[in-house]
């Protein structure tokens, strides 16, 4: 009997749900989420998909080594928005499990 062990990337995030509070409109939070590849073979995040302009994300594209961490920044600009936020963002990787979600929320004055 012969058995395969496969090398597959996977994405773990660190409290991947972020409360930011209170903010006034105009305000730009910057929500950083802790990535590490807990898998066996090099993890590379492709893209991240968001739900609307207000919300933009910067992360490496290099590929990331297992055990190896780095930070994923959501950025939120609520010049556009008021009142309660809750919003998603969905990382797109090599991990077989699919896309991992990222989500922020909180409330937004209109002044």
């Amino acid at each position: 009997m012969t058995s395969f062990a496969f090398s597959q990337a996977k994405l773990q995030v660190k409290n991947a749900k972020v409360n930011f509070g209170f903010a006034k409109r105009g305000d730009v939070i910057r929500n950083n989420y802790h990535v590490c590849n807990t898998g066996k073979a090099p993890l590379v995040i492709t893209e991240a998909e968001v739900s609307c302009s207000c919300t933009s994300v910067e992360f490496s594209r290099q590929p990331l080594l297992p055990g190896q961490s780095m930070t994923v920044t959501v950025i939120f600009n609520t010049a556009s928005v008021y009142g309660r936020q809750d919003r998603s963002v969905y990382l797109k990787s090599n991990d077989p499990r699919g896309d991992q979600q990222l989500r922020y929320k909180g409330v937004v004055s209109k002044k």
